[in-house]
């Protein structure tokens, strides 16, 4: 997982956005989010996983209807959906820029590999102590709190935020006490290099600390999404990318760019490790504390209570059982996945090959992963409040055409997307990171290719799992999960084996895609039972058929255009431009005319919604 639930890890940006169910590998950040809401699961009692049920009878024992939704909810959802696609549009186009700076002043190597292994830690301990739990099991509890409680939740809510901060201020402390160990577990390749492990070890003590602030984040977070403030988790990780932004650019101010300078973990003096620690630890500090003026905005007054008992957190965290094994099954991955990428990176940049390590695996899987947390994130966080209020309603019928909503409707950016990356990828990371060498832009472009189709599984999965959260399952989730993390971690390990230490991480990225193929087959099988037989899966896959029939040739030929112009005018950063211009534009033109000509509906209704907002 290394993920989860690239919803937004709490760093927000563009790192690891937990993506959905793993928690990715997150470049600094970052969503997985960077977290949204992710809705709870069902956990609930006397239903073993897999149990096939019924359609949920009404009281009276008649078929439920599907209530009529009305058109303000619905202009709502829009709404809300655009705010959330809006602030994550900018969250993400900063932490690329992050990436592209970064690249800029450490480069794409063994040092900035060390960055990453320091830069994941506290999101995966942070994940593993009680990010899941309160990304899926207390947002549903938080909606019922204010619709149950007296005082509208706030003392619900308060307790949450006390015992989050009272255990994740434990943990950080014991975390950075322990950094040494926990840098030798992730990458023994480092730890076994004196130079880069003390490098490490010094960025991982200013990077645990993040944890604090990053559950902070989300707690606050999550308490307005359920009052239906959803702007906030989206825009707020934007002032963390400035000062990330502005750290890197001091970086390279003071000790030169990369090209220039080439530091690497024997070079860099420990004022610019101490520079680029401090910086990180304050982009997340204050990602946290802007949320405080939102929560004002909304009436939310923030007071500790210890008064733990009795006041529903135990049944809470009943159900956060199952999913504390989800993320250890994620971890075991990640942990798998770190590894064995940064011992490639190491043996491929001793052969002379940079941008082969976990640095180019995070910033590749950063850039694929914006499709889904523009599109299918935004979407499906407005939705869960309004699938668990069907779950509430019995209202099997609304729930299901709330996931099959989501899945036809991401599918219209999703599908080309990946195909895009298959098509584009060298191009897009020449472009990006020219800043960095050429040779490890090129390998970010490969890896980049190589995760390219796992975007449609990706995604499909996020919002399948929706369907098993709204009902608090967190079991179902939990063995889907391990399914997706051995399946991944197994075709890692042979690709580290297999494949020359240049292509290994591409072959992992390769493995993501596949990993998630194979857990979105268990998934859908067993979400169909759970509503009575039926996803509406002929018209889903319907969709998805003709989308991937119009993305297919529109890739061939646009990548066929863009590897003659490459040869033409080389790859560089004009060139890289001019290609990316010119095959992109011939791809999306191919994509929309086929797509048109089999008369694709959900395209055809995008195209007429963007053509009535413009006037058109």
């Amino acid at each position: 997982m290394n993920a989860q639930g690239r919803e937004n890890d709490g760093r927000g940006q563009g790192g690891h956005v937990l993506p959905d169910d793993t928690v990715p590998l997150r470049p600094g950040l970052g969503n997985h989010q960077a977290t949204t809401s992710r809705e709870t699961y069902d956990g609930g009692a006397g239903n073993p996983a897999g149990e096939q049920r019924a359609p949920i009878p009404s009281p009276a024992g008649e078929p439920i209807s599907e209530p009529k939704r009305s058109g303000s909810g619905a202009s709502g959802l829009l709404k809300s959906s655009a705010v959330m696609a809006a602030g994550t549009f900018v969250s993400r186009i900063t932490g690329f820029l992050r990436t592209l700076v970064m690249a800029a002043a450490i480069g794409v190597g063994s040092l900035n590999d060390s960055y990453q292994v320091a830069n994941v830690l506290p999101t995966m301990i942070y994940i593993l102590v009680g990010g899941g739990a309160l990304n899926a099991v207390f947002v549903p509890q938080l909606v019922r709190a204010m619709k149950q409680d007296d005082d509208g939740g706030d003392a619900y809510a308060n307790r949450l935020i006390t015992l989050v901060m009272v255990v994740l201020g434990s943990v950080t402390v014991l975390c950075v006490l322990a950094a040494p160990l926990l840098v030798h577990l992730m990458s023994p390749d480092i730890a076994a290099d004196p130079r880069r492990m003390a490098v490490t070890v010094a960025f991982a003590r200013y990077c645990l600390p993040t944890m604090f602030f990053m559950g902070a984040h989300v707690v606050l977070g999550q308490i307005l999404n359920a009052r239906g403030r959803f702007g906030a988790m989206m825009w707020t990780p934007v002032l963390n990318n400035i000062i990330i932004l502005a750290t890197f650019g001091g970086f390279i101010w003071a000790f030169g760019s990369f090209t220039d300078s080439r530091v690497g973990a024997a070079t860099i003096t420990p004022e610019g490790v101490r520079l680029l620690g401090l910086g990180t630890l304050l982009g997340l500090t204050v990602q946290a504390l802007a949320m405080l003026p939102y929560l004002r905005d909304a009436r939310f007054r923030l007071r500790p209570r210890f008064d733990f008992r009795g006041h529903g957190l135990g049944k809470a965290m009943g159900l956060a059982k199952w999913t504390l094994l989800f993320v250890l099954a994620n971890q075991a991955a990640l942990i798998v996945v770190t590894q064995l990428a940064t011992k490639a990176g190491s043996l491929a940049e001793r052969a002379g090959h940079s941008g082969s390590g976990i640095t180019a695996y995070n910033y590749a899987l950063l850039l694929w992963q914006m499709p889904q947390a523009i599109i299918t994130v935004s979407v499906m966080t407005a939705v869960l409040p309004r699938m668990s209020r069907a779950v509430q309603d019995a209202n099997v019928t609304a729930i299901r055409d709330d996931i099959s909503y989501g899945l036809r409707t991401s599918a219209v950016a999703i599908v080309p997307c990946a195909f895009a990356f298959l098509a584009l990828g060298v191009p897009m990371a020449t472009l990006l990171y020219a800043g960095a060498d050429a040779e490890g832009a090129r390998g970010i472009g490969y890896i980049l290719m190589a995760f390219g189709p796992g975007l449609i599984p990706y995604s499909v999965q996020y919002v399948v799992l929706r369907g098993f959260y709204a009902y608090e399952d967190t079991k179902t989730p939990f063995y889907n999960t391990v399914i997706v993390a051995a399946v991944n971690a197994a075709v890692s390990g042979a690709c580290f084996v297999l494949l020359p230490a240049r292509w290994a991480v591409a072959g992992m990225a390769a493995s993501y895609g596949l990993a998630y193929a194979v857990g979105v087959g268990t998934a859908w099988r067993r979400l169909r039972k759970r509503l009575g037989g039926d996803l509406d899966g002929s018209r889903v896959l319907h969709t998805y058929a003709r989308l991937s029939a119009a993305a297919i040739p529109a890739a061939l030929v646009g990548g066929g255009v863009a590897y003659a112009l490459t040869r033409a005018v080389g790859s560089g950063v004009l060139g890289s431009l001019v290609t990316l211009l010119a095959g992109g534009g011939v791809l999306l033109g191919v994509f929309v005319l086929l797509a048109h000509w089999m008369r694709v509906a959900e395209l055809s209704a995008m195209v007429g919604t963007v053509r009535g907002r413009l006037g058109r």
